[in-house]
Order: C-alpha cells, then sequence, then structure tokens
C-alpha cells in the first residue's frame, strides 16, 4: 500500500508493502491516483518518498503478481509507466529519500523522482535481466540520462550493484547522509523549496525536463523567455520581487 500525509507545504509518501515495499498493479494505481490529488492541491509544493522500514526503500516488482503470464505482465508494466510518468510530470519537486535497497522498479521509482539522497546503507540495481526481463519503469531510459551510457550499460547489461558512495560519485544520488538520516535531510531540502515561489519552481522543472527530453535549444531558450513573462500574470512575481526589495520574506499566495 501507499501511505501519505501531508504536513505544512510538504507531502510524504512511504512505500508500505512488507517485507521488502515490493510494488503491485494495485500500489502502482494508488501511487498514479495520489500524484494527480497532490498535482490539484496547490498548497502542496514538494513531496519527500521512502521506503517503510530500514531496510528496503523498495525490492521492486512484486513477481508473484503476473509470474510469466504475458496478459498479466502488459496490465503490470502499464501500471508501472502510468504511476512513474505521473510522479516524474508532478507540478512540485519529488525528492527520494532512499533508505535501504532500490531494486527494479524500486529505483526506477527514484528515478522518476526529481532528487535523491541515499542513506550510506542503501544499495541500488537493475537487475531485470537476471530473471529475464528488462526495466520497462523507465529504467533504460532514465538511467542513462542521470549517469551516463557507460554505467547504466554496467549496472543494466552486466547486474552490477551500486553502493551510496558510488551512486553519488556517478550522479545517480545527489547526497549521501548516515543510515536514518535521509528522511530528515530530505525534509529540510523540501522546506527549502517551500520558501520558493511555487509558480516559478513548477516553470523551472518544466523547462529542465524539455531539456531532458530533447527539445531543441532554440526553442527551448525561446520557451524560457515565454515562462519568465508568464509569471508577471501571477501576483507572487510581484510580491517576491517587492519582498527583496524590501528585505523581508515573501508571502507567497501560489496565485
Amino acid at each position: 500500500m501507499i501511505r501519505h500525509e501531508t504536513h505544512g507545504h510538504t507531502a510524504f509518501i512511504t512505500i508500505d508493502n512488507p517485507p521488502a515495499n515490493t510494488w503491485t498493479p494495485e500500489s502502482l494505481r494508488e501511487m498514479e491516483a495520489l500524484v494527480a490529488r497532490l498535482n490539484e492541491d496547490r498548497a502542496v509544493y514538494a513531496a519527500v518518498l521512502t521506503g517503510a522500514g530500514g531496510k528496503f526503500f523498495s525490492a521492486g516488482a512484486d513477481l508473484k503478481s503476473f509470474a510469466g503470464d504475458k496478459v498479466l505482465a502488459r496490465h503490470f508494466i502499464a501500471r508501472f509507466g502510468a504511476a512513474f510518468e505521473a510522479l516524474m510530470n508532478a507540478r512540485f519537486v519529488t525528492i527520494a529519500a532512499i533508505n535501504g535497497y532500490a531494486m527494479g522498479g524500486g529505483l526506477e521509482c527514484t528515478l522518476a523522482c526529481d532528487i535523491r539522497i541515499a542513506e550510506a546503507h542503501a544499495q541500488m540495481a537493475l537487475p531485470e535481466p537476471a530473471v529475464g526481463l528488462l526495466p520497462a519503469g523507465s529504467g533504460t531510459q532514465m538511467l542513462p540520462w542521470l549517469v551516463g551510457e557507460g554505467w547504466a550499460k554496467r549496472m543494466i547489461l552486466t547486474n552490477e550493484r551500486v553502493d551510496a558512495a558510488t551512486a553519488l560519485r556517478i550522479g545517480l544520488v545527489q547526497e549521501v547522509v548516515e543510515k536514518g538520516k535521509g528522511l530528515e535531510v530530505a525534509t529540510a531540502m523540501a522546506e527549502r523549496v517551500a520558501t520558493l515561489s511555487p509558480r516559478a519552481v513548477e516553470y523551472c522543472k518544466g523547462l529542465i525536463h524539455n531539456a531532458r527530453n530533447g527539445i531543441p535549444r532554440r526553442a527551448g531558450l525561446s520557451l524560457e523567455r515565454e515562462r519568465f513573462m508568464d509569471l508577471f500574470d501571477h501576483s507572487d512575481t510581484a510580491e517576491g520581487v517587492n519582498a527583496f526589495l524590501d528585505k523581508r520574506k515573501p508571502e507567497w499566495k501560489n496565485s
């Protein structure tokens, strides 16, 4: 199941399916629906994702859910795609607090997030070819973008598991923290997000994704300038500039 609660401007999402926080079609549908609800709640500026317990972020797909059945497998992978694409394209900032093993679909969930923080004991891999499958929850597309083709091939084509230190070195995660501190550090990061203009952050995230998705540079630069001007249609832009000039903290209305 997917548990969630909201404190202030941050939503906390927990993958909770003991013993290894595996994904099922039902939990993936829950994730997709939850992201849609949070997208509608303009008071949510960031979300922190983690796994229940201290050993697993998520061990990936519950293989018993399809076990070689092509029809069930098609349904399952469609759910993976829908859930993780929704997470990837969420309006708000998403931060994965990787508090243990992130394997297969568990790692792919973190790849769909904007930022990844790993606890020192975390281990990450995309081992699907070892069971005759492939990482189809964005793994073959997102991992090369983040770490380069060479490391993506090492992890996927040779089943190389990386520890937190290696993940940091190759750019798979942005920070490594001591065991048990991932949620705390991710929460502090989410609170920094809340000090920024929500609309400006939303526009920036979309523009960064345009660069990732292969939008031609000239078109991307043009859209960047358009989005800059679009901000002036919302009151928070005047508030932000005036607060800076007045040497005070802005009071965002998200409007």
